[in-house]
């Protein structure tokens, strides 16, 4: 008969042997093709798609490796539903967008409401960053209603140095060029207005983006968290209505930048090209990470002269 000890010994082999039978899930790694590798973080999962999902699908389809990134799951994003339903919800609604746009997408393990910028985020961020060998690097500014949005900005933020120092998360090596790291657009005005660096003609594939936007119902057709049962159509009939109605936000949101930022259009397709882009995408260079020339923003977004 076999003692306490031999017991737990036997016990222990046996977990290991199953762990180690278990198939490990790895990452998908671009490869070394010559393309670019863009990474763009969001708090939540749409907030990526939203913001970047046209240059996405733009640089998708010239072959270039993009990953969007939710910082947590979501998990309270909705009025009427929460916790892990939810969030298997979310996430399979942005594996469908990115499918639609061509891109790659991961939701990260962290509760919605809840994110913090701590040492194991900081460390996850910049793992992934290695991971996908980014040339270019996307996140919202570190000022904004949410928490999460705030904080997945600093986490990006605390990561534009530490990706290329060798001895900080060891195990995956670090980037021997800094990537150009960027903002989305907002319209917070302090502690300093958003100002675009670079805007984006969208309009080769503005009705993607629309479809895309529009699979991630629980945000934007039902309403998210901050949504209500009045939004909701009560018939099939009215199910059209609705679902004109918020792509008619959606596509309002992408005319208003493309005016607004009509100059900074100009600056990249010339004032005549820039006159009849209607649709557009904006983004800020952060004052961290590599300091590109507009040469190097070129091609960084390699859709100009088109």
């Amino acid at each position: 008969m076999k003692t306490p000890v031999l017991l737990l010994l036997a016990f222990t082999a046996n977990l290991l042997c199953a762990a180690e039978s278990k198939p490990v899930a790895v990452r998908f790694v671009p490869p070394d093709d010559g393309k670019l590798r863009i990474i763009c973080f969001g708090a939540h999962p749409d907030d990526c798609e939203l913001p970047a999902g046209g240059v996405g699908a733009l640089w998708a389809a010239r072959g270039h490796h993009v990953k969007f990134v939710a910082t947590t799951s979501g998990d309270i994003g909705h009025w009427r539903e929460a916790g892990g339903p939810l969030a298997i919800r979310r996430t399979k609604e942005v594996q469908e967008t990115s499918r639609l746009l061509g891109t790659h997408v991961e939701v990260l393990d962290n509760h919605d409401g809840e994110l913090e910028p701590t040492l194991e985020n900081r460390k996850k961020i910049t793992r992934l960053i290695r991971e996908w060998k980014a040339d270019l690097v996307l996140a919202p500014r570190p000022n904004d209603y949410h928490p999460d949005h705030r904080y997945t900005g600093v986490l990006v933020q605390d990561a534009a140095f530490m990706v290329a120092v060798p001895f900080f998360v060891p195990e995956v090596p670090p980037l021997k060029n800094n990537p150009v790291f960027m903002y989305y657009p907002d319209r917070f005005q302090k502690p300093q207005p958003s100002h675009p660096d670079i805007a984006i003609n969208i309009d080769p594939v503005i009705e993607l983006k629309l479809d895309a936007l529009a699979v991630m119902e629980s945000q934007f057709f039902e309403g998210g968290a901050l949504g209500h049962a009045g939004l909701l159509p009560k018939t099939p009939e009215q199910r059209p209505k609705r679902a004109a109605e918020v792509r008619a936000g959606h596509r309002a949101r992408f005319l208003a930048l493309a005016d607004k930022y009509r100059g900074v259009l100009g600056d990249f397709y010339g004032a005549d090209a820039a006159a009849k882009v209607k649709h557009a995408e904006c983004f800020e260079i952060c004052e961290y990470g590599r300091q590109p020339t507009k040469e190097e923003l070129k091609k960084l977004f390699p859709f100009f002269g088109e």
